[in-house]
């Protein structure tokens, strides 16, 4: 038997702002789908932008950070900052926004959205599997 992760959705209540969010952030555009959706292909993994508030729902953010291998972190980094995404707060006692070697090996930096919604970037070839 194999198992694997496919989706992971992120609930918002603005699909239009949401979508040029994670497009910006992402630096790829994405696609729209009936079902107040936008699927952004994550490497084998869609991160789907869900509307819940169409549905009357009040989103709901994940549990904890959704983390993303990327290439290039400092244009990631530029981009999160340029939309207000970096973290406030601190990891193990080290600017969470910043993007620095974190105790366990991986160069990272930690975003969020409006909704709550955590992530975490990391530069590919440092991450701790």
């Amino acid at each position: 038997m194999s198992i694997k992760i496919f989706r992971i959705t992120a609930e918002v209540d603005n699909l239009d702002e949401a979508a040029a969010f994670y497009a910006k952030l992402f630096g790829q555009a994405g696609t729209r789908y009936p079902g107040a959706r936008h699927y952004f292909d994550c490497g084998g993994v869609i991160l789907a932008v869900v509307n819940v508030a169409a549905g009357g729902l009040t989103p709901s953010p994940l549990p904890k950070s959704v983390y993303f291998a990327v290439d290039d972190i400092e244009a990631v980094h530029a981009r999160a900052k340029e939309l207000g995404a970096l973290a406030p707060y601190a990891v193990h006692g080290q600017p969470a926004g910043e993007v620095i070697k974190r105790p366990w090996g991986e160069r990272s930096f930690y975003a969020s959205d409006r909704w709550g919604n955590e992530l975490c970037f990391v530069e590919d070839g440092t991450l701790f599997t």
